[in-house]
């Protein structure tokens, strides 16, 4: 149960409008309603300034096209695997399924650098939002050269930011016990990453990069 229940009990009329907003955009975006699907804004809303720049922040971010948003939305799910937020995983699965993942590679998501359900781009992707999401961030410096033969300048911030928005949005939520609102039900539902997920996954991000040089 959410550490903070529900919004202020009397929103002034912009945090109202901004929720109403919020609430057909985030069904647009995850394909369905759900009772608990507004909770981290709903947080929000107890700081309406925060919560309308939270809101624009989104905006842009959503706005912003130089990676594709399918690539976004598969960075954004692996962080939030790595932080291990319930909410997160659950509606960026969703999010992700309908951005064209399918749902064998939501389960391969743990062990990605394991996997051929994903070309060498989307590889480099997982291992930098991995490396971002991790505590502390160690992005090594072969990764990063590797990012650079397939993104240039503006692409590789918009990358980084997208990362850097969903581990936000995840930290906000398991600090706030924020857990998985059933965006997901009844489908497959990407897995928290595991140390041991951690550790292989490091190691072979180290050597990729080190073999693209």
């Amino acid at each position: 149960m959410t550490r903070i229940e529900g919004a202020p009990a009397r929103p002034g009329a912009l945090t109202r409008l901004s929720l109403r907003i919020a609430r057909r955009k985030t069904a647009q975006l995850a394909g369905r309603e759900t009772a608990q699907m507004l909770e981290p804004l709903e947080a929000y809303a107890h700081t309406p300034g925060l919560l309308l720049g939270y809101g624009m922040f989104e905006l842009a971010a959503e706005r912003a096209t130089r990676v594709e948003h399918r690539l976004k939305e598969l960075a954004a799910l692996k962080a939030a695997t790595v932080v291990n937020c319930e909410y997160c995983i659950d509606i960026g699965s969703a999010i992700a399924r309908r951005r064209g993942l399918t749902d064998e590679q939501l389960l391969a998501l743990p062990r990605h650098r394991d996997s051929a359900l994903f070309d060498a781009r989307e590889q480099l992707v997982l291992d930098y939002a991995a490396a971002m999401s991790r505590a502390p961030v160690d992005v090594p410096d072969e990764l990063f050269a590797a990012l650079g033969e397939h993104f240039d300048e503006a692409q590789i911030v918009e990358l980084t930011s997208a990362i850097a928005l969903e581990n936000l949005r995840a930290r906000f939520n398991a600090a706030l016990d924020i857990g998985s609102a059933g965006f997901s039900e009844g489908m497959v539902c990407a897995a928290p990453e595991t140390p041991a997920h951690a550790a292989a996954a490091s190691a072979g991000a180290a050597l990729a990069g080190a073999a693209s040089r």
